[in-house]
């Protein structure tokens, strides 16, 4: 418990900084389309935040490193609240799309501060029941964040000062905490091809992952538009695809810590595509059914990253492992950049169901190349434990290093040196 209320400033700025990041990517959705934004244009907000957060990984460490953890996280946060009070004075998607770089540079840069505090101040007692916390303040941001958006009415004033109320907030616990400072981290080394060389089919996973997540998340309130839904009723068609997710990491966890990871992939990309099918057909079903279509979706794509991030440790080194993990972040990224634009084109010109039919030839692809890479090379028989990782910042691996190194542990008898 004293662990606990010692990172209560950390974990309360988390929850704050989800629920406005969060909420903005919907409610710009719902306010584009009352405001005659076309449907490219509102994926290209969603590939800009994306942009913004690839900038944030690679920009925050060195910030940190000239000036300090509490003043970096209040230069981003700043960043963000500009973005999202800027929305209302100036009604122009390609200006709202600088704006949610912004936004993307936030969050990309408070987690990075968060993650790099709690990386310094944890210890091999407390990790774990700190890493359980944080994945859960995480979690509980992410679902509250989509609760909002059936509240805030689009297009106005009020509803994106309030988001910018709530990331000027998460500056609070941080700024008026009593815990010191910690030294700043080391910065890992950028190196996307180190993903690869480990393993192919894990950078493809996450690609598989970015697409299907980011997609979802910023394109997915144009879907439920076209299917009829209100605006609390597609906060909840968002919250059942989280609610989805969450539940679905402990027995995929589980499995993937049994069987070959290669086959659980594959296998939870031919559950993927099914839920495609099943979300598409549930349309006609009223909102009961494609609520639990979206919870059926969540509960099959949502822990693809994670897997594909225990597959690529299994071949790499402790040395390697925070290298790895922003690696892995970089082609996440990449792919998500990317996704919510190639999303809005497809629905504008087939149709809503063109995006769960992009999603299926994506997981698809995936088993394609899953059954390849059995082909080519046996797996690891000794594999790293299974670790639900948030997708927040380059430095999110130095936080889970010791989950991965806890079988050498065992076998060796000695504790693996902690990340510098």
């Amino acid at each position: 418990m004293r662990m606990i209320i010692s990172f209560a400033a950390l974990f309360f700025s988390v929850v704050l900084l989800q629920l406005s990041s969060g909420g903005v990517g919907p409610l710009d959705v719902l306010s584009g389309t009352a405001l005659g934004f076309s449907r490219q244009q509102i994926g290209l907000l969603g590939s800009a935040h994306f942009f913004g957060f690839f900038i944030g990984c690679w920009f925050a460490p060195r910030l940190m490193g000239s000036v300090g953890h509490s003043r970096a996280f209040a230069a981003f946060t700043a960043a963000g609240s500009i973005g999202l009070l800027a929305h209302m004075m100036v009604i122009d998607p390609y200006a709202w799309a600088l704006m949610r770089v912004a936004s993307g540079l936030c969050v990309a840069g408070c987690f990075t501060v968060v993650e790099a505090w709690l990386q310094a101040k944890v210890t091999n007692e407390t990790r774990g029941r700190a890493m359980g916390t944080y994945r859960m303040m995480d979690m509980t941001g992410s679902l509250g964040a989509q609760m909002l958006i059936g509240f805030l009415a689009p297009a106005s004033y009020v509803s994106y000062n309030l988001l910018a109320i709530l990331c000027c907030a998460a500056l609070l616990p941080i700024t008026l905490s009593k815990t010191t400072q910690p030294d700043t981290p080391k910065s890992p080394r950028l190196r996307p091809g180190l993903a690869y060389e480990r393993s192919p089919l894990a950078a493809a996973g996450v690609i598989v992952a970015a697409l299907s997540s980011a997609s979802f998340r910023m394109v997915g309130p144009i879907y439920g538009q076209e299917v009829g839904l209100t605006a609390p009723q597609i906060a909840y068609f968002l919250g059942a695809f989280v609610v989805g997710g969450a539940l679905a990491q402990i027995p995929v966890g589980w499995i993937a810590d049994k069987y070959d990871r290669r086959k659980v992939l594959i296998w939870l990309s031919v559950a993927a595509i099914a839920s495609c099918g099943v979300t598409v057909g549930a349309a006609g079903l009223g909102v009961t059914g494609i609520l639990l279509a979206s919870a059926l979706f969540g509960l099959t794509t949502f822990p693809i990253y994670s897997v594909a991030a225990a597959h690529a440790h299994d071949f790499a080194s402790s040395e390697e492992r925070v290298e790895l993990s922003a690696a892995l972040m970089f082609w996440f990224a990449m792919g998500a950049i990317a996704a919510p634009y190639v999303a809005s084109v497809l629905i504008d010109t087939y149709g809503p169901e063109a995006l769960f039919a992009m999603l299926a030839a994506g997981h698809a692809v995936l088993i394609v190349f899953g059954i390849a890479r059995m082909r080519a090379r046996p797996t690891k028989e000794r594999r790293t434990p299974f670790v639900f990782v948030p997708r927040t910042s380059f430095l999110v691996g130095r936080l889970f290093r010791r989950d991965r190194d806890k079988p050498l542990e065992r076998e060796s008898g000695t504790a693996p040196r902690d990340a510098d």
